[in-house]
């Protein structure tokens, strides 16, 4: 059966940096997702204070899942492309400090077809954050949620095998029409994380909400068991993005989860 690795995204939880550490312990979770946007910021960060957080996390047996990386703009846009890329692999450095091997984020608008100038400029960005993660030891993960997985799988596959992997969001692709059980079929050999989020569609207001994990249509069961297929092993890490009380609703999800 699949051992399920459950973390918690350290920003759901709406705690300052130190408690939300606590609280993730406390709930059971193996592992954090942190952003270096909100919760830490590595350039702030000497060697003695390196060395504190990993000594923090020690301390509460708990392990680096992913580094969230939110950028404004995607790889496809060449408005300061050059210096998103460098960010990106400051990134990667920084998980591989922390012990993560998965760098998340959105890599931009993917055309629906290659052969436009956007594409190759995507694909130009990717196979060179794709070099450097290998070389560094932490990968980019590509969010997907905005378009549904074939397009995602077609741009993979334009990429060197193993360069970039994928996160995947069944949450995401649920809010925003997409079927999370076809992309997970398409996907299920490149994903390297999964963000552990639910969603269903409210026909009535003709868009797709955030729900607690298990009360909407992801299907997680299904999902797992796909991914045991294809020997997947990696963290199942807990976001909420709508939660009216974070804690509480991310301590049942971590409970749901482990009884899976």
């Amino acid at each position: 059966m699949l051992p399920l690795n459950v973390g918690v995204q350290l920003k759901s939880l709406r705690q300052p940096f130190k408690k939300a550490l606590q609280t993730a312990a406390k709930m059971g979770a193996s592992a954090v997702e942190i952003d270096i946007r909100s919760d830490v910021r590595p350039q702030e960060l000497s060697e003695t204070g390196v060395r504190h957080l990993r000594k923090m996390l020690e301390d509460l047996e708990l392990k680096v899942c992913a580094v969230n990386f939110p950028t404004r703009r995607g790889y496809d846009v060449a408005e300061d492309l050059d210096r998103r890329i460098d960010a990106t692999k400051r990134a990667m450095q920084f998980a591989f400090t922390m012990g993560a091997s998965v760098v998340v984020n959105q890599v931009g608008k993917i055309p629906e077809e290659p052969g436009t100038g956007e594409w190759d400029l995507l694909v130009q960005s990717l196979s060179d954050l794709g070099r450097y993660g290998q070389h560094v030891g932490a990968l980019l993960a590509a969010r997907t949620g905005t378009e549904e997985g074939g397009v995602m799988s077609r741009l993979l596959a334009a990429l060197p095998e193993g360069m970039v992997g994928v996160d995947l969001d069944p949450g995401g692709l649920i809010i925003n029409g997409f079927s999370a059980r076809e992309a997970t079929e398409v996907l299920a050999d490149r994903i390297l994380h999964v963000h552990a989020r639910d969603g269903v569609r409210d026909l009535a207001r003709g868009r797709g909400v955030e729900v607690p994990l298990g009360m909407g249509t992801a299907e997680l069961p299904d999902l797992l068991g796909i991914l045991a297929e294809r020997r997947y092993r990696g963290f199942f890490t807990i976001e909420r993005e709508q939660a009216v009380n974070p804690a509480a609703e991310i301590g049942d999800a971590v409970a749901y989860l482990k009884a899976l």
